[in-house]
């Protein structure tokens, strides 16, 4: 069984999404090694090795560098770590998958069989983004033997930038989210008590990273629409000042919970809300929440993001102004049972469509061609039409909605609290 080295600015045990989603999949064909940012630390440099799940082992390396992330001075330190990793577990025969290409350099002193880049965001549109990103992103999708895209916006953004692109949505474990089975579990249900039982109904809640991709301003005015709607934010306060955010006396921010409870929170929700703003950290993300809220079967208000109106607008209400947006939530919240049902029906209809098992398969199924083609030939000589068609991005790979946990939250840990 091959090793599969993963290059991640996200931390496993940061919020659970599309990496963890497809990589603990994977680890049934796989050995993976997820290797994340370093850490600082004040002592000498070592390598922390955990195993979160079966099959997939991760490092984090705590240097004295201080510079943070995949910085280039961070190099001297890592490159051995690594290479005396490998050495030492006589692992020789493995695929190098990236998830930022700041981690690039790295690959110099390593040998893969295949070059993967997972595009999840557009990495270099966040906040505080390095400024090497996009010279690096140029190099690695040149370099790549398979480009996976987290949405078709971001295929249509990539596609001819290399001759192997494929447009892989994310999906869902809609099992993990059934209304059915949160309320089957007793002890989860307790504990979801425990945080928000003493927030009076209706509740409409959000849970993912709370950072600059969202309108706060949107949730305020949402709040102040109605001071008998209860606005719950469950999520990481990450690279914006918790300051900013707003405070009124039916906003209560419940911070980040594990993913194992996100159903039993959900469940207390009359509505789900996803207040994107519109601006260049939002243009390609390809929110997995989507899909989740709707395996959860309760009604969605998104604003108009592009991949969410593109695949779901027929589902989820899209409001593209603070008071359609009011306005979407007051007609969700007077649905009347029959609407509810015939809700309800076609948000399952399309859940069922798209699970991470498929989606890991479809993965899996690429990663066996571009390894088994001569590594001379395979970005050079494969087809440009490969991936889904944009028309029907998620017909081929049998997944829906993207990531929208954030990719550039490196230096968040999850708390389990």
């Amino acid at each position: 069984m091959p090793h599969l080295i993963v290059f991640s600015h996200l931390r496993w045990e940061f919020v659970f999404q599309r990496p963890q989603h497809l990589l603990s999949r994977l680890a049934r064909h796989f050995h993976v090694v997820f290797v994340e940012e370093p850490m600082r630390t004040s002592g000498p440099a070592y390598l922390e090795r955990t195993t979160p799940c079966k099959g997939v082992e991760v490092l984090r390396a705590h240097t004295p560098v201080e510079h943070a992330g995949f910085h280039d001075d961070q190099l001297s330190a890592l490159q051995p770590m690594i290479s005396g990793y490998l050495a030492e577990n006589l692992i020789d025969d493995y695929l190098v998958w990236f998830y930022t290409p700041m981690a690039l350099p790295l690959l110099a002193d390593l040998t893969p069989r295949a070059i993967v880049y997972d595009c999840m965001d557009e990495l270099s549109a966040f906040k505080n983004a390095p400024r090497q990103m996009r010279q690096r992103e140029t190099a690695l999708l040149k370099s790549a033997d398979l480009v996976v895209t987290g949405g078709p916006r971001l295929y249509e953004a990539k596609r001819d930038a290399n001759p192997n692109v494929l447009c892989l949505p994310s999906a869902v474990d809609a099992e993990h989210y059934s209304a059915r089975r949160a309320s089957a579990d007793a002890v989860a249900m307790a504990r979801a008590d425990a945080l928000q039982g003493g927030i009076a109904a209706p509740r409409l809640g959000f849970f993912g990273v709370i950072d600059e991709r969202l309108d706060l301003d949107l949730v305020a005015r949402v709040a102040d629409a109605d001071p008998g709607w209860q606005i719950v934010m469950v999520g990481p306060v990450v690279k914006i000042d918790e300051a900013a955010l707003p405070r009124r006396a039916n906003i209560h921010y419940l911070g980040q919970q594990p993913y194992a409870l996100l159903p039993q929170l959900v469940a207390g929700w009359r509505v789900c809300l996803m207040p994107f703003a519109l601006n260049e950290s939002t243009a390609f993300i390809s929110p997995t929440k989507t899909l989740e809220y709707m395996a959860a079967g309760k009604p969605v208000v998104s604003t108009p993001i592009h991949d969410v109106k593109a695949m779901f607008g027929g589902i989820v209400a899209i409001a593209p102004n603070a008071d359609l947006f009011i306005a979407a939530c007051r007609q969700a919240l007077r649905e009347m049972a029959a609407q509810k049902a015939e809700r309800e029906e076609r948000m399952a209809e399309r859940v069922r469509e798209h699970s991470w098992d498929a989606a890991a398969e479809t993965i899996r199924h690429a990663l066996d061609a571009i390894v088994a083609a001569p590594r001379s030939t395979t970005a050079a000589s494969a087809p440009a039409s490969s991936g889904v068609s944009p028309a029907r991005p998620v017909a081929v790979a049998g997944t829906a909605a993207g990531d929208d946990d954030d990719p550039t939250a490196l230096r968040k840990v999850a708390s389990a609290g």
